[in-house]
């Protein structure tokens, strides 16, 4: 299904004021006081997290003294972001450092995973999901989990586009996370069978860094997804991220020298993984041996 999100116009418009701001040599305080407001806002806006009236636009240009042209692009870009993400119906079980990352991840063209922890989050099964929240997250209420599962399960609808709109989608797992089984041995085969099943979708690649391999490209880098997004039709392209997250924060990386290190790791860790049809006959033999 064609995704109708306005989290890309949001983005677009942030890079672009933060930009400005930068150029001004202007503060967070700065720019608060002009508009009246927090500098949480600012903040927000700046992270395309949120709609942005376009008044409060025309007059952070007018601050950035932004010629007229740009000005009027910003514009249309904060009417575009007006209408809701589907993820905001989840604001109050979702983090808002992690909000930026559903956004992004929600309008990808291609993204690249590498776990070494745990079966990735898109590829999970509910009985999966629902143990990692309840041994990551005890002090959760039963609703909260079941808000977080949900989430999880409205993310993987990312899985089931077709078409155009589909990005391509590349996951490495350490073998590590294959031999970490589940309390419920019957749930452990069933998340086998259904990395099985994704692995055979067009636009998935799922492959397995063996323990043979020893240390490796990502033993320091841990857990991350590198996104890259779609050429626009009228705007420059949105830069891609690299993005890490951790229990109470997450890492946000797109400089040109961020970005090339993470493509050498990938390149590096692509270099011993075992190919597509030697992972899957790797995970029906766990799948066999869960039994």
């Amino acid at each position: 299904m064609k995704q109708t999100a306005s989290g890309m116009p949001r983005r677009q418009l942030g890079r672009y004021l933060q930009r400005l701001r930068d150029e001004g040599n202007l503060s967070l305080n700065t720019v608060s006081d002009a508009l009246d407001c927090t500098r949480q806002k600012i903040w927000r806006i700046e992270q395309g997290l949120g709609t942005v009236r376009p008044l409060d636009v025309q007059t952070l240009c007018d601050l950035y003294n932004a010629p007229p042209p740009l000005t009027a692009m910003l514009i249309d870009l904060a009417r575009q972001g007006t209408a809701k993400g589907w993820w905001q119906a989840y604001d109050d079980i979702m983090p808002e450092w992690f909000e930026p990352y559903v956004v992004m991840e929600s309008e990808a063209a291609r993204i690249r995973f590498y776990d070494g922890e745990l079966v990735h989050g898109l590829l999970q099964t509910p009985a999966y999901t629902a143990e990692v929240i309840r041994v990551g997250r005890p002090e959760l209420t039963d609703e909260k989990r079941e808000r977080r599962l949900r989430l999880r399960q409205r993310r993987q609808r990312l899985l089931r586009r077709r078409g155009v709109t589909a990005p391509s989608l590349e996951f490495v797992l350490s073998e590590a996370v294959l031999r970490r089984p589940l309390a419920d041995h019957a749930a452990m085969v069933e998340q086998f069978r259904h990395l099985l099943r994704l692995s055979e979708q067009e636009n998935i690649s799922l492959r397995v860094l063996p323990l043979w391999a020893g240390p490796h490209a990502a033993s320091v880098a841990g857990t991350f997804a590198v996104l890259d997004f779609p050429e626009p039709r009228l705007h420059e392209r949105e830069p891609s991220v690299v993005y890490q997250e951790g229990p109470t924060g997450a890492l946000y990386l797109d400089r040109p020298q961020e970005l090339e290190r993470y493509e050498a790791i990938w390149s590096g860790i692509a270099a011993v993984t075992l190919d597509e049809k030697e992972s899957r006959q790797l995970i029906a033999s766990f799948a066999g041996e869960a039994r």
